[in-house]
């Protein structure tokens, strides 16, 4: 009988599994979301400006709000803008 050793597959048996998405302010304990933080907030948003959403994201609906309410801020005041042609 082989071993798990002993197999040799022909590709990588992990190719095709993806990871869980899990929320990061609730894994690093993030409880407060700054506007003035515009470095931060380019994560969340697109090469257009759009906001990217949850499934893609992994946040959970409570800090999916405050994201989308802290880039409404920070593009009301200037730090972000509301339309870019590739932001990043």
């Amino acid at each position: 009988m082989a071993t798990k050793d002993d197999i040799k597959f022909l590709s990588n048996p992990n190719i095709g599994q993806q990871r869980k998405k899990y929320c990061r302010f609730k894994k690093f304990g993030i409880k407060h979301i700054d506007y003035k933080d515009g470095d931060f907030l380019l994560q969340f948003i697109n090469e257009q400006g759009k906001l990217l959403p949850r499934r893609i994201t992994g946040n959970s609906l409570k800090y999916q709000r405050k994201v989308a309410t802290a880039v409404k801020r920070a593009r009301h005041l200037g730090i972000l803008p509301y339309l870019a042609d590739l932001l990043k």
